[in-house]
């Protein structure tokens, strides 16, 4: 596909798609249940309760318990799917996480919302940036931060399907929808378009931003090869390195710290393999604070300048 045939079809949150996904997984297969911690309607599992009210749990503002409810429930069969904020869902209950769910590869689902900057007005304190990090550190988690809304909507239906723990990222923004119809399959990384001179791996929201910004360097006579990473463990290094070993230049662009995230898990890998120049879109061990969505991607450095610069700045260093 051109880099100019992507076009957004209109705007719609991630977390919608969680919603729709999670309904659609509820009917495929009557083992799956909700719980919420108090934000029902904020993780739009609302519709899942109104055709399941037996099979959802609201256990109020007890996170920790509700990871510890959804471990006995994936004990005798069952596939829960946790729903509260990211922040919540990681910071608050990495112990619950990783003695009761990680530690035992229990079946559950760990759904976070309203992740990274995007979140906004809610500050710093909402904001997380590290998450992806501390759940793709725990042995056996799966990592997975969809882009848009049909790749929202295809994740959770996916990981109902996949046996053992996930952790699923999403956001609070409307965003732009382009992957209908495009393949989702879980550790597979999605070719959105090819290129010659530079990968842009990206992930979540940043997806659209890259593209965003491989149009542009498309006009200037730079070849940028887009590569949706919307699972980060595990990552598909098979992906990475056959993409690198053309492009020989690499920026990463990710709604997270530079540290623990996709990132640093790419450069891994190239450190390993294929050591290249790359370039790293993503903040730079800051917190948050309150603000616009789109103005505090702006100024943490996460906007598509920065995609710019980053292209820019890899191509001087290519061998």
């Amino acid at each position: 596909m051109n880099i100019h045939d992507i076009t957004s079809k209109g705007n719609k949150a991630t977390r919608d798609g969680f919603g729709q996904g999670l309904l659609e997984a509820g009917r495929d297969n009557p083992n799956v249940v909700g719980l919420t911690a108090d934000l029902l309607e904020s993780l739009q599992m609302q519709h899942f309760k109104a055709a399941f009210p037996e099979r959802f749990f609201q256990v109020g503002i007890a996170e920790a318990n509700m990871i510890s409810i959804a471990a006995g429930l994936a004990t005798a069969g069952k596939i829960p799917f946790t729903g509260t904020f990211a922040n919540f869902s990681t910071g608050r209950v990495y112990d619950q996480i990783r003695q009761g769910v990680a530690y035992s590869h229990k079946n559950v689902k760990i759904c976070a919302s309203h992740a990274g900057l995007t979140l906004g007005e809610d500050g710093a304190t909402h904001q997380i940036l590290e998450d992806m990090g501390m759940m793709r550190m725990l042995p056996g988690m799966t990592v997975i931060n969809p882009c848009d809304y049909h790749q929202t909507v295809a994740a959770t239906k996916a990981i109902a399907a996949h046996y053992g723990p996930v952790y699923l990222r999403f956001g609070r923004p409307a965003w732009p929808m382009f992957t209908e119809g495009m393949p989702f399959e879980i550790g597979k990384a999605l070719l959105l378009a090819p290129g010659t001179d530079v990968t842009l791996f990206a992930t979540g929201h940043l997806v659209w931003t890259c593209i965003e910004a491989a149009q542009e360097l498309d006009k200037q006579g730079i070849s940028c090869e887009v590569i949706n990473i919307h699972t980060i463990k595990p990552l598909d290094t098979e992906a990475v390195l056959k993409s690198v070993r053309k492009t020989k230049a690499v920026v990463v662009a990710e709604e997270h710290q530079r540290f623990g995230g996709l990132g640093e898990a790419i450069s891994s890998v190239l450190a390993q393999h294929e050591p290249l120049p790359v370039s790293l879109v993503g903040v730079n061990d800051s917190f948050g604070e309150s603000g616009k969505p789109a103005e505090l991607l702006e100024k943490y450095g996460l906007g598509k300048k920065d995609v710019l610069e980053a292209v820019k700045n890899v191509l001087t260093r290519k061998r």
